[in-house]
């Protein structure tokens, strides 16, 4: 599936989901984006216009700096 198809169904199946969970949609969307090999780029891109998309990538991205820091820091320790 490409990115901007994403992008599309996201903004129609958003406005079947109550705002108060919009948050924990659009993380578990970005999720399956990720895990399905969609670059951050492309995901920041096609989305530039969905704020509650926009955070959930930025959470995603800062998430995964922090786990790199801490393997970083473990392997320090050894």
């Amino acid at each position: 599936m490409s990115v901007d198809l994403a992008s599309e169904l996201w903004s129609e199946i958003k406005r079947y989901i109550n705002e108060i969970d919009r948050e924990e949609a659009a993380e578990v969307y970005i999720n399956v984006l990720i895990d399905n090999d969609v670059d951050a780029e492309e995901i920041r891109t096609a989305f530039r216009g969905d704020s509650e998309i926009k955070r959930a990538l930025q959470t995603y991205l800062d998430d995964e700096e922090e786990e790199e820091e801490e393997d970083d820091e473990e392997y320090d320790n050894w």
